[in-house]
């Protein structure tokens, strides 16, 4: 079992109580393949408890502090994430396989979400409306009630940070099941907020198989929201659980994001953020930028100057802290691997390279290909690893239609010194966010963050999750 857990993983958190499951799953340590420790396998009748709990959080203690009282206790959280900042990052890192710096940053990010929501939580307001004479009408934000939360592999603490930290700040009571490729800082995050405070039931942890516990907790019929974060396919089998009982859903799916790069850019501050977004964690990321539109008169350029770029990644294990570690699972590498065979008719600009690599581990090479095609799949299909591809293009009006030529609309970036084209192209180009002369805005928690299309619909992250995470009323009153 990994040495930096200070608390059993095979337990769930039910009302306040941690107590084991009738069986459990195994964890495998994607750097080298090895057993890593084993989770709870949380059942329908887990979740049902959980949501029970839940209920009852809601009218007890946690439904009854104010906004104010919510607020310290989620500040107290983040300081104690801070607290733990490098054990969390040893055990997400040996989790999930992200190198150590990037689990770091995971870690520091969480406990900036509980900072960002705890401050947020008592400012969340209402409005009054002009009307009729002899009314005073006005709005008042009340939380949903009891909110799922099914978080994804690939950041968990990130996630876990922008939908359950939302969620409680509105005085939501959260049963959150976690991947269960990615369990243990999610019952890390659990066992810090019992330690900052946190009344029973506000939050509830089931690890455990997606089929199981989290269709059991997508279809449960006093689960008031559900935010999902994770595939396209799975996404819609959420929301069709959710909508049985007409439950509003938050999903956040797929990406294939593009890099807009014109001649008139400025590629040395554009290249770092041209290999970057496509190769953090690994590529997998559903914002990573899978796809570099380049205009032709600078094509051969910025061509050579990402293969210089590629050819010094190198690869290997988590605890390393290299540039890339493995990916998630043998699963996964496969379907990487897959990917990477389809692109055999097109020719690669460069590739990383393995350092200290056990053969046990889930790893693929960082690969550029280049002149790819926009109908080939490599350009249409999100591949979930460290692959890019450079395609080239002439025109605004073109690159433009290569943009929005998938089904995907999550982020998208403009490399430019044109003010009056960053303003067209940041209309015209069909994603949830746009970056001018950046990508990524350092990921700020303050940035709402969602997709149009495929890539889901609802916003995660600043005000606009707390206002997705609960429900406006409108009260009108009649005085004469």
């Amino acid at each position: 079992m990994l040495d930096a857990l200070w608390f059993d993983p095979t337990e769930m958190l039910i009302g306040g109580t941690w107590q084991a499951a009738a069986d459990t799953l195994a964890l495998t340590n994607p750097s080298d393949g090895s057993h890593l420790a084993d989770i709870a396998r949380g059942t329908s009748r887990d979740i049902d408890a959980a949501v029970t709990a839940a209920q009852a959080a809601r009218a007890g203690d946690w439904g009854r502090m104010t906004a104010l009282e919510r607020g310290r206790i989620l500040t107290e959280i983040g300081r104690k994430v801070l607290n733990r900042v490098d054990t969390l990052a040893e055990i997400e890192a040996h989790d999930v396989g992200k190198p150590l710096t990037q689990a770091r940053a995971d870690a520091v990010a969480l406990a900036r979400y509980m900072e960002f929501y705890g401050g947020a939580a008592d400012k969340v307001m209402g409005e009054t409306i002009p009307y009729l004479d002899g009314y005073t009408v006005y709005t008042l934000r009340e939380p949903h009630g009891v909110t799922g939360h099914i978080v994804p592999w690939n950041y968990p603490m990130q996630i876990i940070g922008r939908s359950v930290g939302a969620a409680l700040a509105m005085g939501n009571a959260c049963v959150l099941k976690p991947a269960e490729e990615a369990c243990l800082t999610a019952l890390a995050f659990a066992r810090i907020c019992n330690e900052a405070g946190l009344p029973d039931g506000a939050l509830n942890v089931v690890p455990g198989l997606g089929a199981e516990a989290g269709a059991a907790l997508a279809g449960h019929p006093h689960v008031q929201h559900i935010s999902f974060t994770g595939s396209v396919r799975t996404g819609a089998l959420v929301q069709q659980a959710a909508g049985a009982h007409v439950v509003p859903v938050t999903l956040e799916l797929g990406g294939k994001s593009p890099q807009l790069v014109f001649e008139d850019a400025d590629i040395d501050a554009a290249l770092p953020f041209l290999v970057n977004a496509g190769i953090q964690n690994a590529g997998q990321t559903c914002s990573a930028s899978s796809r570099i539109l380049v205009q032709r008169g600078v094509y051969d350029a910025v061509r050579d100057r990402m293969a210089e770029a590629y050819a010094s990644l190198s690869v290997g294990p988590a605890m390393n802290d290299l540039r890339i570690g493995p990916l998630i699972s043998a699963r996964q590498k496969d379907i990487v691997t897959g990917f990477l065979n389809g692109g055999a008719d097109l020719k690669i600009a460069a590739q990383g390279y393995l350092q200290d690599a056990p053969d046990t581990g889930a790893y693929v090479l960082p690969t550029l290909f280049q002149d790819v095609p926009p109908d080939h799949s490599l350009a249409r299909d999100e591949i979930f690893g460290p692959v890019q591809v450079l395609i080239p293009f002439d025109t605004e009006q073109e690159a433009v239609r290569i943009a929005n030529g998938t089904d995907y609309g999550l982020v998208a970036s403009i490399w430019t010194a044109n003010g009056a084209r960053q303003m067209r192209l940041a209309k015209a180009l069909q994603a949830g966010q746009i970056f001018i002369n950046n990508y990524g805005a350092g990921g700020g928690v303050e940035l709402p963050f969602g997709g149009v299309g495929r890539s889901g619909h609802g916003r995660e992250k600043g005000f606009e999750a707390l206002y997705g995470f609960s429900t406006l009323k409108t009260v009108a009153a009649h005085h004469g």
